[in-house]
């Protein structure tokens, strides 16, 4: 069954030819990761973090989240975090300012609003490549050799690449969600991931032949990622089902029959938004500390808010649960659906219809919560894992619950649509049954 859904998969043109777009365009950015900003030395620079590597920490968490592209100060150094972090505050806004909402919601509104992030992007990608030029600045102070370049020359070509760069990304990301398949941002992340496990489990062998990390304990923390792989498929597919009834009714000369359909409530609705959410939030003022760091006071500030350390984690978990409730308000309003409900004639069995908002909320509130839980506490397994095993942090990173999360959620998230695609050219789907199944609560 798999290989026969994989052969219809490159068999129906346009599902083969939306594929081979997402998968060029991935390409480009994975050659992009690899290109040095003009003025670098890449010979140089690979050997300074070969000669700091053993410190860890904040370089190698904002290297995750570049895909590998951070440390070789490449054209895509910044990602689309940048991208992330505006549509965080654009999101919060149009939350704060009702003056904001009314104009997403006229017509050609939510345009307008895609409009101001990309422009909001421009200004918050060149905030973060001016720190990331301190920062090579910083290191040409020790490695004279990083710098080809006349210092001041280097800082404008190097802000007006990374910037450049960053919004190239995240037209990329643009095109792959309209002309490709899967949602192009979350894919780039995702690929970035994919593309390093293998260099991270080879160092893993070799650290192991080396007996810096115990075999026992490797084998056991593998084991432990394959379960939470499995738990992690298990909670994004949950879901809770509402009953919803609809009487009959006459539209024009036609009447419909009475109808019995659910609203089906995931346990988790926001997917991975709020972990990728929550460490976008609190890598951009770590990559100022930490870049910018001639001020002793950004230098306490950046230790503050190391990754491995207790109050980064204590944030960590708060913004995950907070960007869980606020992102499902948005994306599931219990307001909104009462609404349309109530005026197609339906109802919730037992439940009145004034009391209808009252209980979507209660219940959304009781599937949040838990599933909020969930999400931090495995995005805390980098850590858990970092000091209970001594593993290195640039594998704990790479293997641990961020990352397992977003490769499992971005990947069920475009086998759906995959799947779907495969339906509407009358297709079996990718599973057994013929769909990627939720399991009721």
């Amino acid at each position: 069954m798999a290989g026969n859904a994989l052969a219809d998969v490159f068999r129906i043109k346009e599902l083969r030819e939306r594929i081979f777009y997402t998968v060029f365009w991935l390409m480009v950015f994975r050659i992009g990761a690899y290109l040095p900003i003009p003025g670098i030395n890449a010979g140089a620079l690979k050997d300074y973090f070969a000669s700091v590597s053993s410190q860890g920490g904040i370089t190698d968490y904002l290297d995750f989240f570049a895909g590998g592209a951070f440390k070789n100060f490449s054209l895509f150094m910044l990602g689309v975090m940048p991208y992330i972090s505006t549509q965080i505050i654009m999101q919060l806004l149009l939350v704060i300012f009702p003056s904001m909402k009314r104009v997403a919601e006229e017509e050609g509104g939510r345009k307008k609003i895609a409009l101001w992030t990309r422009l909001a992007s421009v200004g918050m990608a060149a905030v973060q490549s001016i720190a990331t030029v301190s920062y090579a600045t910083e290191i040409a102070k020790t490695h004279p050799d990083v710098l080809m370049v006349n210092p001041t020359f280097y800082t404008i070509l190097a802000i007006t690449t990374v910037t450049t760069g960053t919004m190239f990304l995240v037209w990329i990301g643009e095109q792959i969600t309209k002309r490709g398949i899967g949602n192009g941002v979350s894919l780039i992340i995702f690929a970035g991931i994919v593309a390093r496990l293998p260099n991270a489990l080879w160092a893993l062998v070799q650290k192991i032949a080396n007996r810096e990390v115990n075999a026992v304990f490797a084998i056991v923390v593998i084991l432990l990622f394959a379960a939470v792989v499995t738990l992690v498929i298990y909670e994004q597919q949950g879901q809770r089902k509402i009953p919803v009834n609809y009487a009959k009714r006459v539209v024009g000369r036609k009447m419909y029959g009475a109808q019995n359909t659910y609203i089906p409530f995931k346990i988790n609705p926001s997917g991975v938004i709020p972990v990728i959410f929550a460490s976008s939030l609190l890598t951009f003022p770590l990559q100022m500390a930490s870049s910018m760091s001639g001020a002793k006071w950004l230098r306490d500030f950046a230790n503050f808010l190391r990754p491995e350390g207790f109050w980064y984690n204590l944030f960590y978990i708060l913004l995950i649960i907070f960007f869980a409730y606020f992102y499902t308000q948005v994306s599931l309003n219990p307001q909104e659906i009462s609404k349309n409900i109530r005026e197609n004639g339906g109802s919730i069995p037992g439940i009145r219809s004034e009391k209808m908002e009252e209980y979507l909320t209660k219940i959304l509130n009781r599937i949040v919560l838990p599933g909020s839980l969930y999400l931090a506490l495995i995005a805390l397994i980098p850590t858990i894992v970092q000091r209970l095993f001594d593993f290195p942090s640039e594998l704990a990173y790479l293997l641990g619950g961020t990352s397992l999360l977003i490769l499992v959620g971005v990947d069920l998230d475009t086998m759906s649509q995959v799947e779907a695609q495969l339906k509407m050219h009358h297709h079996d789907g990718l599973t057994r049954k013929g769909h990627i199944k939720g399991r009721n609560l």
